[in-house]
């Protein structure tokens, strides 16, 4: 009711049409994204508002920006969307996994995974993330002395592979640890090659790309496979993540995993697992050490807090900066950068009617840029993620993890390993970017660093 005049107020018509840019071919289109694609999704939400209607025959795509649309996509009405066809080309190589899975599949495997990730469970892994943490920087100590540069980007992968491993595995990957790291990293080139090709042929047709996707995944799966022959064999304790989804069993079938899914679910894990994270860390040490205001608060509440010793799960509470600027550094650089869903049935989204079978683009790189909820958006500040500053700002302005019922179920692994992995690093050293390098985002599968970011490491007194 309108308070002036005492009337109901009418609602809005629902749009048949929303604004947005035209291409005469799908090829137009993706030529145009594989150019610059942030920069498109950002010049498209400018110009044409929240929600952009994005024609290329005989396809339309929306792109939803405003945390309302989003939260009514991911939470609200998600029964109403899946995965999609775009997604669904990644099961070449992680198959049913948990991410790209689907209806009561998804439902039963949420299910049996969930207690996995139980907050109780997750945090018993702290020391060993830690432990890890600490090996890696021995092996810094060399570089520092020299003052050797290295990609830090890098480290961070190697690093986060090792401890989701471990997590998973109950202990390394031995003799099989340099194969199964490059074949994690084919396994990801490949995934970016299908994502920016419409058309891709089945994985038998022997392209350059599926031959070397074929082999990353034959490597995955005699590694994979062997460990969890190894598990069945030794008798599944539940002690580390394998055990506890070996051990699961269904509340209204009580059946475990078979074998196919416990493999997907694995390499799920593996490959996302230590990706996201190792992202997101590689743009926080980037963003501080092009920050020192930002660097030098973090240091100061690391030692104070810490006194010289190493993090421990009690200390992340008191650590509440550090926190802060790994969330900052999400908003800027959330590794997920886009997220599509695709509609079974006719929706309206802001206004605007969707049909049935729309491909919907959510995208934390752009929300997490919209100036009606990040004053200055631009701008590193940690200080935004502060109680004060939070209160009132809508929960999916900062959706980092996804939302909704299909958000991340490894959220709280990855917060709780990036937390002690910061801590345990600004505790020793202080990172310096070397001058003269081009550090720019590749939206691919993830926002990685595209050239990597290239380091120096100073001692801490």
């Amino acid at each position: 009711m309108n308070a002036a005049t005492g009337k109901i107020a009418e609602r809005a018509p629902t749009l048949d049409r929303a604004p947005g840019p035209r291409f005469r071919t799908p090829f137009g289109f993706l030529a145009v994204l594989r150019r610059d694609a942030l920069g498109c999704l950002m010049a498209w939400t400018r110009e044409y508002g929240d929600v952009v209607d994005v024609r290329f025959p005989p396809f339309r795509n929306f792109l939803v920006t405003h945390p309302s649309g989003v939260q009514h996509i991911l939470q609200t009405n998600h029964r109403n969307y899946w995965k999609g066809a775009v997604f669904g080309k990644l099961k070449r190589i992680a198959g049913e996994g948990l991410v790209f899975s689907d209806g009561e599949l998804w439902r039963r495997q949420r299910r049996l995974i969930q207690p996995a990730f139980h907050r109780q469970r997750i945090e018993l892994l702290a020391g060993m993330m830690t432990e890890r943490t600490l090996a890696m920087l021995e092996g810094w100590q060399g570089r520092a002395a020299a003052a050797e540069p290295f990609d830090v980007a890098a480290e961070m992968s190697r690093l986060t592979l090792d401890i989701v491993g471990r997590a998973l595995f109950g202990t390394d990957l031995g003799a099989d640890e340099e194969e199964f790291r490059g074949a994690v990293a084919g396994g990801l080139a490949y995934a970016n090659h299908l994502l920016n090709h419409f058309l891709t042929p089945p994985l038998f047709v022997p392209t350059a790309a599926n031959r070397r996707g074929r082999r990353a995944i034959l490597s995955l799966d005699r590694i994979v496979w062997q460990i969890i022959e190894r598990h069945r064999r030794d008798g599944a304790n539940g002690d580390d993540l394998l055990g506890m989804l070996l051990a699961a069993r269904d509340a209204d079938t009580d059946r475990a995993m078979d074998d196919r899914q416990l493999r997907d679910e694995v390499v799920t894990f593996l490959v996302a697992g230590h990706e996201t994270t190792a992202v997101a860390l590689a743009w926080t040490w980037y963003l501080l050490a092009t920050h020192e205001d930002v660097e030098r608060r973090l240091a100061g509440e690391i030692a104070e807090v810490l006194e010289g010793r190493p993090p421990t799960l009690p200390d992340l509470s008191r650590l509440r900066y550090t926190r802060m600027v790994l969330e900052e550094s999400m908003r800027l650089y959330p590794p997920a950068w886009a997220v599509s869903r695709q509609s079974f049935a006719d929706d309206e989204v802001r206004g605007v009617r969707m049909p049935a079978g729309t491909v919907v683009t959510l995208s934390p790189y752009v929300t997490h840029r919209n100036p009606d909820f990040w004053e200055v958006p631009e701008r590193f500040d940690p200080e935004r993620f502060s109680p004060g500053r939070s209160a009132g700002r809508p929960e999916y302005a900062y959706f980092p993890f996804g939302g909704g019922p299909r958000g991340c179920v490894g959220n709280q692994f990855a917060m709780l390993e990036a937390q002690l992995v910061l801590a345990t690093v600004a505790q020793k050293f202080r990172l310096r970017v070397v001058p003269g390098q081009v550090v720019e985002p590749d939206p691919i599968l993830t926002l990685r660093p595209r050239y990597g970011i290239r380091v120096v490491l100073e001692r801490r007194a």
